[in-house]
């Protein structure tokens, strides 16, 4: 194929998209390798579920479609029966559950670093939480004989072919084969129809409070292996390289550092990798806590109601840890009051905040700050390249997992 009929290719699919998702726009890198339609806007983080036409989208190259009916999952590795799945065996033969999961991009907030990163200048929009219904992962594992030592990984490879430098990779992510069995599902379904192709129709594997990066679309082979994808078996496999997406990209890591290959670790937690000694450049798992306000939304003019009170709401969430303070400032960070959560409490999805404010006229700067359930509270800004201080986010080179709260201000006039 051309590189002009990959291009019209690409762009059908995205008018595809956006007839689906009025009012959005289809945003790419430089190079084209990403195609990223829809960023939610700010009133979605006034509302706990998130409808499909308004939850944010990113892929990396193009988007598959295909026919429901012939699309198989391999299942491979260690296992007592090896096997290919398809799409009537996941729905008919296993358990169906619903998660709640507020899906995340580990680029969330990349467009608030400086200097600035490479990749899509995401602001606050690449963050939504759905419903996803599908198999649990734990059943179809226990029904093929899985073997559950500990420290085994699960890979999954994604029917997409990104490409990079010239290069046609695999997309490849490995998760703990603990957080598999403890709450992963193969989802078909989200907000209860069947999946878009943009969100990776017919099934994806879903990993509950992890960035959406580990939760990958086109779902066709699954591997239970002692070790990440790793090593020249994965390197070159049939031609294509399937550990960039795992060891290479999705990295923290200063600029013009290439990242060690691990084979495996044992600090999954994003945050606690930053923390430790273990890992030089943390892998994108599990999100970090953060916080974003949904009302008033930023630029507002606003008139209080007749008690003289403006509400604001806003969302929290921590990953697969629960979210346990809330905070707000409404004077750019220099004070803070304790706010309150309310609404559907679920694990691994985020939790709608309020506060009753009663302003005097004037033009104000609202933040949030979320802290979690170890204590962790985010950071207050993000650090220069050669910064470190114990209030600042570290600046990466792919600007990831960034969750400081000063950035995601709101700025508002009361009349």
């Amino acid at each position: 194929m051309s590189n002009a009929e990959r291009s019209e290719n690409r762009r059908r699919e995205v008018d595809a998209i956006l007839e689906r998702k009025p009012g959005t726009e289809a945003v790419t890198d430089l190079e084209d390798r990403y195609r990223v339609v829809g960023a939610a806007d700010r009133a979605t983080y006034a509302n706990w579920l998130t409808p499909i036409e308004d939850h944010y989208v990113c892929h990396r190259n193009e988007t598959l479609d295909p026919a429901a009916d012939e699309w198989t999952v391999a299942l491979e590795g260690a296992l007592e029966r090896e096997t290919e799945l398809g799409m009537a065996e996941l729905r008919e033969e296993y358990p169906t559950v619903a998660v709640a999961h507020t899906m995340e991009c580990a680029g969330n907030g990349r467009g608030y670093f400086d200097p600035e990163t490479g990749s899509v200048q995401w602001e606050y929009g690449a963050v939504s939480t759905a419903i996803w219904t599908g198999a649990p992962l734990s059943a179809i594992l226990a029904d093929h004989g899985a073997t559950t030592d500990e420290g085994l990984w699960i890979t999954a490879v994604g029917g997409d072919h990104p490409e990079v430098d010239g290069e046609n990779d695999r997309f490849a992510r490995s998760i703990p084969l603990e957080k598999a069995l403890e709450d992963c599902i193969l989802a078909y379904e989200m907000n209860g129809e069947a999946l878009p192709p943009e969100h990776g129709h017919p099934v994806r594997l879903l990993v509950p409070g992890w960035y959406g990066v580990n939760s990958v679309k086109w779902l066709t082979e699954l591997h239970i292996t002692e070790t990440m994808v790793h090593g020249e078996e994965w390197a070159d496999r049939d031609g294509d390289d399937f550990t960039r997406w795992q060891q290479s990209s999705y990295r923290i890591h200063p600029e013009g550092v290439r990242p060690e290959s691990n084979a495996t670790i044992s600090t999954f937690d994003t945050w606690d990798q930053l923390e430790s000694d273990e890992i030089d450049h943390p892998y994108t798992f599990d999100e970090n806590v953060k916080s974003t306000i949904g009302r008033p939304a930023d630029g507002a003019t606003v008139n209080p109601r007749e008690d003289g009170i403006v509400e604001i709401v806003g969302v929290a969430w921590a990953g697969d840890d629960e979210v346990t303070t809330i905070e707000i400032s409404t004077d750019g960070g220099d004070s803070w009051r304790e706010g309150e959560f309310f609404g559907p409490n679920y694990d691994c999805a985020w939790r709608l905040f309020r506060d009753a404010w009663e302003p005097s006229p004037g033009t104000y700067t609202l933040v949030s700050r979320a802290t979690d359930e170890r204590g962790r509270r985010q950071p207050a800004r993000i650090a220069g390249p050669d910064e470190d201080t114990d209030d600042e986010y570290p600046w990466n080179e792919g600007g990831y997992a960034e969750n400081a709260s000063l950035p995601h201000a709101v700025e508002v006039t009361i009349e």
